[in-house]
């Protein structure tokens, strides 16, 4: 059986309940959450929480199998160069660190863990859609709490408490990111630039980056949130054959290739293979915020 982790208080301190928006607070035996008016939520013997108002479910999240993917991947430290650019993007400006993230879209929680390792007094909390790597994600660092909810909802998180929000290669609220951040707090967004993965693209049928995204995600935040600056991170990976199969398998190309169709194009590749990770981080403040402290 598994034992849930404990509970970093400050953390939950963060959620507000889905019912009557009131804050949460942990149990004394750390089985679940309650808030003042008694609406109680239990947490899963992995350790995450589900936090939905009655009668409402998140949309389809990542399977099973893509979250196993994601582990394995990250695991190997591929992406240990997008981790670090979102850590600097998220300590960037001076002045007082931030202490409080919220990760949306999160997934397993390794780039959060990676955020706080470098915030040694900071608290997190993981929202994802899918319970599977809700579960992983509570065990990602014991500053982190881990919350299943939908992104496009109101988010289970109290009014101006947050510093940083992140969002990588995952959906964006804008008026609910714009909510929950404090005045001088800051959204960081990781997205594909057009060459991401681009050696793999033709030869194994992926999806490609759509060229207007940059002007879809700013009219998504916009007006709730303004852009403050955005840096492009370009490197590369030598992969194998099964890391690139990986690669593929926890991302949204799993849903739209059949494994057997992968097996004859995966198998024509030689190896290594360098393929390009090529990233924008772009940072916003709440458009309520005018000065630029």
């Amino acid at each position: 059986m598994t034992t849930a982790p404990p509970l970093d208080e400050r953390a939950v301190a963060l959620l507000s309940c889905p019912v009557c928006l009131a804050p949460l607070e942990a149990l004394s035996d750390a089985t679940g959450l309650v808030c003042t008016a008694g609406h109680r939520f239990d947490r899963a013997r992995h350790g995450h929480v589900t936090l939905l108002p009655p009668g409402h479910r998140p949309p389809s999240g990542d399977s099973a199998e893509m979250v196993a993917d994601r582990v394995a991947f990250l695991g190997a430290g591929h992406y240990a160069g997008l981790t670090a650019a979102l850590a600097d993007a998220v300590t960037a400006g001076g002045g007082a660190l931030p202490a409080t993230l919220l990760d949306l879209g999160g997934g397993t929680g390794h780039h959060l863990a990676g955020v706080l390792d470098r915030l040694p007094e900071a608290v997190g909390v993981l929202l994802d859609s899918s319970r599977y790597a809700a579960r992983r994600g509570a065990r990602a660092h014991p500053r982190a709490v881990a919350v299943v909810a939908d992104s496009w909802a109101r988010l289970p998180v109290r009014d101006g408490v947050v510093d940083r929000v992140l969002v990588v290669f995952a959906p964006r609220n804008g008026p609910e990111i714009a909510r929950v951040l404090r005045p001088q707090g800051r959204l960081v967004v990781v997205t594909p630039a057009a060459d991401h993965l681009g050696e793999l693209v033709g030869p194994l049928g992926l999806l490609r980056v759509d060229p207007d995204k940059a002007e879809r995600m700013a009219a998504t935040l916009e007006p709730h949130l303004r852009p403050l600056g955005r840096t492009a991170h370009r490197f590369r990976l030598p992969l194998d054959r099964a890391a690139v199969q990986t690669l593929v398998g926890m991302g949204p190309h799993a849903r739209h290739l059949a494994p057997d169709a992968l097996a004859a194009p995966l198998a024509a590749l030689s190896e290594p293979v360098e393929v390009t990770v090529a990233v924008d981080v772009t940072t916003y403040a709440p458009s309520r915020w005018t000065s630029d402290g």
